[in-house]
């Protein structure tokens, strides 16, 4: 993963700010929890509410099934898989359990996770204790990384799969998917990535990484709001894999309406369960859109460069970051140590920015839209925090 760090031409991104009406008025600094709403996905949306006025139900047939493949075709190109690779859910809670429902723990009852991770992840193990599955947690020592011989003791002939993210939700540290991947596979285990805080910021090549599976969503990074997550699942997977608790969309012929008898769709289209909320298809595909015409690789490099810039005006107001020292294990999440983060995102909020909190951290996330002008605002508000 390249460590390049450059801003994109000001011209070009003062394009991008115009297309999201929100940074007319505020400083959005808050991508790592949502997105920020472009005047793209709301054009989309309002194209979903108007055929839906003009068509009803043939809306489906007409153009929103083809809505709906368009998604996962975009997906895949971003993450480097096929179309038919890609199965839509309403969240990434609901994929997860996609995953955990095809998978046999007969001999394989134990799943390694992070102990930085997101809950979602392991909350869905966890809540299946009681069908004999054991959790194990690979341990940080500094709150930041996991080292990856923490996963590698972990890892044993009876792990069924290591289930972690690619960038930490606190931290931001991205981490070596290529190498977990290696390690899963040394023991016939499979690797689950929680992209969720990294796909449209992290240049992503699931094939050349050998991922098993791969959950993300459109709510932060894509930049298409709540209601629509992905999930990617390795073709030489796909035969096996037949998730219990299914619905109507994984049928192979869906339209036949056949109630007696129930065939898996062949691609990963098995994975899918309902009908797919289309307003969120549609503001999603907006988001996509727009990602695809900066490019991932130089959204990344001009968020570095924020991420770099931020990061010396802090250390020479003597703020205590906890980020990762090394660049290549950096992301657009950033995050400050303060002993009351609430009272000070609130305090920033009242300044028009918009930034978020975690236990004992501010956290905040430059992206392609994201200017040093922006940054510097953020700091002299920070520095005016009323005392508690």
């Amino acid at each position: 993963m390249s460590d390049r760090r450059a801003a994109l031409p000001s011209e070009e991104v003062e394009r991008y700010r115009a297309q999201f009406p929100t940074l007319a008025r505020k400083i959005h600094l808050n991508t790592v929890s949502l997105g920020p709403l472009s005047s793209r996905s709301r054009e989309r949306v309002l194209e979903f509410l108007d055929l839906w006025e003009e068509y009803g139900a043939s809306a489906w047939y007409r153009t929103w099934l083809g809505e709906c493949a368009m998604a996962r075709e975009r997906l895949g190109r971003l993450i480097g898989a096929g179309p038919e690779q890609i199965a839509l859910h309403g969240c990434v809670s609901d994929a997860l359990a996609a995953v955990a429902n095809s998978l046999d723990y007969t001999r394989r009852d134990e799943v390694v996770v992070a102990d930085l991770d997101f809950p979602t992840i392991p909350i869905q193990w966890l809540s299946r204790e009681g069908q004999g599955i054991t959790v194990r947690f690979a341990e940080s020592s500094d709150g930041i990384t996991v080292p990856l011989e923490r996963y590698e003791a972990l890892v044993t002939e009876r792990t069924a799969l290591i289930a972690t993210s690619q960038v930490f939700f606190t931290s931001g540290a991205v981490q070596n998917l290529a190498a977990l991947a290696e390690i899963a596979h040394h023991k016939d285990a499979l690797l689950l990535v929680d992209a969720y805080q990294g796909t449209g910021q992290i240049p992503t090549d699931v094939r050349e990484l050998e991922v098993d599976f791969l959950v993300t969503g459109g709510l932060k990074w894509l930049m298409g709001g709540p209601g629509l997550a992905y999930l990617y699942t390795a073709p030489h997977l796909l035969g096996d894999l037949r998730p219990s608790g299914s619905g109507w969309f994984a049928a192979a012929n869906q339209f036949d309406f056949e109630r007696r008898v129930f065939t898996y769709k062949a691609d990963g289209r098995r994975m899918e369960t309902g009908t797919p909320a289309m307003a969120a298809v549609y503001a999603g595909l907006g988001g996509l859109e727009m990602l695809e015409q900066v490019g991932v690789a130089r959204a990344r490099a001009h968020t570095l460069f924020m991420v770099e810039y931020l990061e010396r005006q802090a250390n020479a107001r003597g703020l205590a970051l906890g980020i990762p020292s090394e660049w290549t294990q950096r992301s657009g999440i950033v995050t400050l140590r303060m002993d009351e983060p609430a009272r000070v995102v609130k305090h920033l909020a009242s300044r028009g920015i918009i930034t978020d909190y975690r236990p004992g951290l501010v956290r905040v996330s430059p992206f392609f839209f994201t200017t040093t002008d922006d940054i510097d605002v953020f700091l002299a508000a920070l520095d005016e925090t009323p005392a508690a």
